[in-house]
């Protein structure tokens, strides 16, 4: 993991070269990755309470195995992350960082309301603060890094379970999120969803919305931008929505979606004008 983190240091630093525009969100990610790893390790509770013998049988619904509206957590070590998140964030002086954190102190934010309203809020509700015309949320981004290094652990700990169900939805069968980027791999371009919540990668039919599940290839298409022939945005006609795709099969080097992400936000831009979401 320790050598993984250095690649990964090592491309955010090639991107902030490459792409100055986003040099501070970077910054940013840098810190948060390495202070992610740092939580990883030490983790030691088993904040989920995931009952096993369900696992199976949830999956073959169409059930992600953590129900985090309903479920009851112990998040003192994601809320103790969360807040040192929140002092990254304050040390780079965001003026979204004072507000948050002035709306804790005062009791107007509570966390673990905030964890669980943000698997039940509809999706068009305006966010606390946006950047990147509104395709960045710093307190959206907080609150979902701050549950990645134990649902890290749980992904590690049930992949092999997952992958034997043959899970074909188009939502994280770890924690129901939808994909925001994926990528596709091998010498057939087989395409795989990544969930920015909790790391989880799982394979999707190439053809088909993960949003809808439109598979009419009439209603389903792609943009690419000039000169940046890794990347591409694939569109639904159908549900309006769209999905960004890496693709680094002629690269020597294997992607960070949680970096790619970060470093596409132009393709979220241009989506939005487009009018997809």
């Amino acid at each position: 993991m320790a050598k993984l983190l250095k690649d990964t240091l090592k491309m955010i630093d090639g991107y902030r070269h490459m792409n100055p525009h986003y040099e501070e969100l970077l910054d940013i990610l840098e810190e948060v990755l390495i202070l992610r790893e740092e939580y990883r390790r030490k983790s030691t509770k088993d904040i989920f309470n995931v009952d096993e013998s369900l696992i199976q049988k949830k999956l073959a619904g169409g059930l992600p195995i953590v129900d985090f509206p309903e479920g009851d957590f112990a998040l003192e070590e994601p809320k103790e992350y969360f807040i040192a998140l929140l002092e990254i964030a304050q040390r780079r002086a965001l003026e979204e960082t004072d507000e948050i954190i002035r709306r804790i102190t005062t009791g107007e934010l509570n966390y673990g309301e905030m964890v669980r309203e943000s698997f039940i809020l509809p999706k068009d509700e305006e966010p606390l603060d946006d950047q990147e015309e509104g395709v960045f949320d710093l307190l959206g981004f907080l609150v979902e890094e701050s549950l990645r290094p134990a649902l890290e652990v749980l992904s590690e700990k049930y992949r092999s379970i997952i992958a034997a169900s043959k899970w074909t939805e188009g939502y994280c069968p770890i924690c129901g999120r939808e994909p925001k980027i994926s990528e596709l791999k091998g010498e057939g371009g087989q395409r795989f969803l990544f969930c920015g919540q909790c790391g989880f990668e799982w394979r999707f039919k190439r053809i088909r919305c993960p949003f809808c599940g439109n598979e009419d290839q009439q209603t389903l298409a792609y943009f690419t931008i000039e000169n940046e022939e890794k990347y591409r945005v694939d569109v639904c006609n159908v549900c309006n929505k769209y999905i960004k795709a890496v693709d680094f099969r002629k690269a020597e080097k294997e992607p960070n979606l949680d970096v790619e992400d970060i470093a596409t936000l132009h393709l979220d831009i241009l989506a939005d004008e487009e009018g997809y979401e």
